[in-house]
This record gives C-alpha cells, sequence and structure tokens, in this order.
C-alpha cells in the first residue's frame, strides 16, 4: 500500500503569521484527509493546531539544540528520519533557505517556498512615490506554496470548525452571562501598531456599559494596565495572567466581536468565524496581513489625507518623524461606532 505524502511545514514566527497558516491547512486536510503534516514552528504555537488531528507539531528549540547552523543541521537531521516526501517553506527567512539548501542537497523532497513580494511591499511603505494598492494576502500567499507542490488549494472552499467548549473557569462565571461578547487585545509588538491607550480606555468605558467586555494581553505591563481597567469597570474581565494561551483561544471563539490592533489576537478571532474590527496604525490592510475573511468596513485606518506616508512599514516599528500621534486621527467615536453597528449584525454567540 503506497503511504500518505508527508509534508513539512516551517513556519517559525510571529505568532500572528503563524497563526494565518490555519485556514490554509482546513483547506488542505478537507481536500486531502489522508495527509501528514509536521508543522515545525515555536513551541508555544502548539495549540492554534489542536483541531487538526493529523498534523504532528514539532516544537523548535532555536535557543537550544536549533540554535545556528548547527542547530538547524540537526534539526534537518531529525525531520529527515520521519520520512518525509516534501517541504512547504512559509517562511523564507536565513533558517529556513539554509534549512532547504539541506534538502535540496539529497535531491529526494519536493520543495516550495513563500513569495512574500517584498519588492512590492518596498513600494507600499516608502516614503516617496508610494504605490498604494492592494497586495497578495498572506494567506493566498500560503495556499500558493501549497499549489507547488500539487495540492490545488481553493480558499473559496474553506470551512469553519464547530465552536470549542468554554475554559471551565468561564463557564462558571459567564455562562448566564446574556450580554453580547466583546473581546478587546488593545497591545501589539511595537508601538505604530498599538492605539493609545486613553483613548482605548474610553472606548472601553463607553462600551462595557452595555456589553461584556474580555481583555486579552500578556506580560507584566500589560497585565497591569488590564487589571487597573478590570478594576475600574464593571462589565470588564482580564484574561491575561488568567487564562492559559490555550483558554483563551477556546474563549475567543464565544465573543461577538474582536477589537484588536494590527496583530496575532485578531487572526485568533478570525480563524474562530468571530468578526474583527481592527485599527491599524503605522501599518495598513493593503500589506496583506488583514484577518481572515474581513470586510474592509471593520478596518478602521489613520487618517492618511492627514499622514500620506503611511503604511510607514510592513510591522509598524518606524514612526516618521511628526507622525507620533497619528494614530490619535481615529477618534474613540468611530471605533464605538463601528464595534456597535458590526455587534447589531452579530447573533449572541453564547
Amino acid at each position: 500500500m503506497k503511504k500518505a505524502p508527508h509534508l513539512v511545514i516551517l513556519r517559525f514566527s510571529s505568532l500572528g503569521d503563524v497563526a494565518m497558516t490555519v485556514p490554509v491547512l482546513r483547506t488542505l486536510f478537507a481536500m486531502k484527509p489522508q495527509l501528514k503534516i509536521t508543522f515545525v514552528s515555536k513551541s508555544f504555537y502548539a495549540p492554534l493546531f489542536k483541531e487538526f488531528k493529523s498534523l504532528q507539531f514539532y516544537p523548535l528549540d532555536l535557543n537550544g539544540r536549533h540554535k545556528g547552523m548547527a542547530g538547524m543541521c540537526r534539526l534537518y537531521k531529525e525531520l529527515v528520519s520521519m520520512e518525509v516526501n516534501a517541504i512547504a517553506d512559509l517562511h523564507g527567512v536565513l533558517r529556513t533557505e539554509f534549512l532547504k539548501r539541506l534538502f535540496y542537497a539529497s535531491g529526494y523532497f519536493k520543495i516550495a517556498s513563500i513569495q512574500k513580494g517584498r519588492k512590492e511591499k518596498k513600494a507600499l511603505t516608502r516614503a516617496k512615490n508610494k504605490k498604494v494598492q492592494p497586495l497578495t494576502p498572506t494567506v493566498y500567499r500560503y495556499a500558493d506554496v501549497f499549489r507547488r507542490l500539487g495540492f490545488p488549494i481553493d480558499l473559496s472552499q474553506h470551512e469553519f470548525p464547530p465552536q470549542a467548549a468554554l475554559p471551565k473557569g468561564i463557564q462558571k462565571d459567564f455562562a448566564q452571562n446574556q450580554m453580547q461578547w466583546i473581546g478587546v487585545a488593545p497591545f501589539a509588538t511595537h508601538p505604530g501598531k498599538a492605539y493609545p491607550l486613553d483613548l482605548m480606555q474610553k472606548v472601553i468605558g463607553y462600551l462595557e456599559t452595555n456589553y461584556q467586555i474580555f481583555l486579552f494581553g500578556a506580560g507584566s505591563e500589560e497585565i497591569r494596565q488590564l487589571d487597573v481597567w478590570e478594576q475600574a469597570f464593571k462589565n470588564v474581565y482580564s484574561t491575561a495572567g488568567k487564562l492559559s494561551f490555550d483558554e483563551q483561544l477556546d474563549l475567543i471563539g464565544h465573543l461577538d466581536v474582536m477589537v484588536a490592533m494590527d496583530s496575532a489576537n485578531g487572526h485568533f478571532a478570525a480563524n474562530a468565524n468571530v468578526p474583527v474590527i481592527t485599527l491599524w496604525g503605522m501599518t495598513h490592510p493593503f500589506a496583506g496581513f488583514a484577518p481572515f475573511k474581513q470586510q474592509e468596513a471593520q478596518q478602521i485606518q489613520v487618517d492618511r489625507k492627514r499622514y500620506p506616508k503611511i503604511p510607514s512599514s510592513v510591522y509598524g516599528n518606524k514612526i516618521p518623524p511628526g507622525y507620533e500621534k497619528a494614530f490619535r486621527s481615529i477618534q474613540p467615536e468611530h471605533v464605538i461606532e463601528t464595534v456597535v453597528r458590526q455587534l447589531k449584525l452579530t447573533p449572541h454567540q453564547s
């Protein structure tokens, strides 16, 4: 009997980019249920893939046994021992390029790599002579990698899985809560992607009078800020430091809407078929990182007439001089109105 294909996927970071692989994997498994996949990434990301029974998550240890070139050689040997057939590089960085060279040298593997569109992204983010036009979304760039490996994925055929059970603590305390539930993830990796906290506080303070708010974040500084809001407002609950990452993902699937930056939490919600209101500072949806299947009206952006150099980068790590207050061109009232309008379209999840 012919063995089922065994595909290795390489996507080491970041969390949001890894989360965007989920819709592609769903579509791939629906088309090829017998396919075996080994997904290589950071161990913390494993809960993103718990719905896939035929997927083996292979934890990457970049600070230990997989550190440096010697570590990549070790990873190569570990993967080869699994009798893999094909390699899908969804990352396209120096580590994966080196790893692919090892696979190429053996001559036995089908290999395909993501086409990141670096030239187009540079044209979108440069200060002068910008080409402000939509680029290929990242999820479609991922899908194209699998097409070149012989798996013609059609993302229009994507289907969402059943809703996960509520975490026990949330079930106990909020199961009888009849309010619509709003998730708020106010932080991002770079300051250029984070809506000012004083403005976000106004959004939360208004919405919590009629809706239940769940806050999402991580790290000691973020937890302290979220705890302040939890103490200040009646209908606000901070999940940070209380729920595991796995439990947060399960809770997100029960939200009626998520308010997020251009960050991973928006992708978590989109993967769970939850409407996402995204706030965009130094970045822009045109770069291809908008959450899966979300409408343009849900993507609130800085006023580009006043701040034409935006987007200044793909990552949000560059704030041009004089643009330090650009995010303030998004008024809290606009965010509130967009959330409330979306909630009127959304039946209560829980």
